[in-house]
């Protein structure tokens, strides 16, 4: 038995490499990636991260999390169709075109799915090139697409908190009184790979009470399935790490709420139904909730009389090795008080081998910090401000 649940889950990372989903979100990121940079260097001449930026955080955490999510799902015996699936991807694949890469999220993608399948077997409809796919799902509610809903929002919840403010993306737009101000926006893809069980002709049943949520089949495949998991999110009024974890705390939340809910459809599998659409409108609310929310605060991000604020700062640099945070206000620069990038540029010049900065950090406390300066250092020490002269993006307040 222990053979051929390997050369099942060998089968199944294979299945994985063939889903389009996975190579779509590569593709995606890129463009993520080449979009920011080019409005980055808009605003301000150059880019906080390269291209790759969004690329290489497409794996790493969503890796970690399904990996735990697919030991529950497998220990928990969560089975689904395999028309769900393709459902799921179809999804993935038109929520895309909004340009919206929140909607790309499990309680768009899946909780559509679920729906679809309801319309699908009500209506009869049929498909030709997954013809056995869908002629299979019959006319059942099933329960346990609402309780991988619910785990797969659990997930979401933890990524964003965990990875979501790593390198937000500073920019410049100007308020609806002229002034120009600085926000944080956030534009990311994540690939959450889950191993789940689908109805075959592989694997027996090892126990009487496993797969728990079944499908009445009598044998069952493994498959990994990519899961796209998209965070797009406008701070304004907030650190973008305070907003952040605030939301996907939020998130994991819900995905609490809706997991615990849905072991409901277990005995009464309509009540999956409300479970589904409770998860969309709470994930929904959530959104919009933390945007109005944002959008009632005063700009965070704005010109100030104690010195100069930064909004980013470039990965590498000076600024970067000194500790500098976004957030922080350097007050001096080799002792003397600067308000504008002029003034930081003549101070530096004060003193080309050493720099010695006063910042207030974000409790509005003062701290220094001094570093040496080396020929090829940026000469604004990589840091990005709120200044009049760069172009802003859009009106916004």
């Amino acid at each position: 038995m222990l053979v051929e649940w390997l050369f099942e889950l060998l089968k199944g990372a294979g299945k994985f490499f063939l889903n389009p989903v996975f190579y779509y979100l590569f593709f995606l990121s890129g463009v993520l990636g080449v979009m920011r940079v080019k409005r980055e260097r808009k605003n301000f001449h150059v880019r906080a991260f390269d291209a790759y930026f969004e690329l290489r955080q497409l794996v790493p955490t969503g890796l970690i999390a399904g990996m735990v999510l697919s030991g529950i799902v497998l220990a928990a015996g969560i089975a689904v169709p395999f028309a769900t699936i393709l459902l799921i991807a179809a999804f993935t694949f038109l929520w895309s075109f909004t340009t919206n890469a929140r909607l790309m999220s499990p309680a768009y993608t899946v909780g559509a799915a679920f729906f679809a399948m309801i319309m699908i077997a009500g209506n009869d409809w049929s498909f030709p090139i997954f013809s056995n796919a869908f002629q299979s799902i019959g006319d059942s509610v099933y329960p346990s697409i609402v309780v991988l809903l619910g785990l797969l929002i659990i997930a979401e919840g933890f990524m964003i908190l965990k990875n979501g403010s790593i390198g937000t993306s500073p920019k410049l737009a100007k308020s609806k009184r002229g002034q120009v101000v600085g926000a944080h926006e956030v534009k990311r893809l994540w690939l959450l790979p889950v191993l789940l069980l689908v109805p075959g002709e592989a694997l027996g049943l090892p126990f009487e009470w496993w797969p728990v949520f079944h499908l009445g089949a009598e044998k069952y495949s493994l498959i990994f399935v990519p899961f796209a998991v998209g965070l797009h999110q406008h701070i304004q009024g907030r650190l973008p790490k305070i907003a952040l974890a605030l939301y996907g705390r939020r998130i994991m939340v819900l995905g609490i709420v809706i997991t615990l809910s849905s072991v409901i459809g277990y005995w009464y599998p309509l009540a999956s139904i409300v479970v589904a659409a409770l998860a969309i409108v709470g994930r929904e609310t959530i959104a919009l909730l933390q945007r109005m929310k944002d959008d009632s605060l005063p700009f965070y991000f704005s010109k100030k009389s104690k010195g100069l604020m930064i909004i980013g700062v470039i990965p590498g640099s000076p600024a970067d090795k000194m500790g500098l945070q976004v957030g922080e206000i350097v007050s001096k620069v080799n002792g003397v008080k600067v308000q504008d990038e002029q003034a930081l540029y003549e101070a530096l010049q004060k003193n080309r081998a050493h720099c010695k900065l006063e910042v207030l950090d974000t409790s509005e406390e003062v701290r220094f910090v001094q570093r040496l300066l080396y020929e090829g250092d940026h000469h604004e020490l990589g840091i990005l401000f709120v200044q009049e002269e760069r172009k802003f993006d859009e009106r916004i307040g």
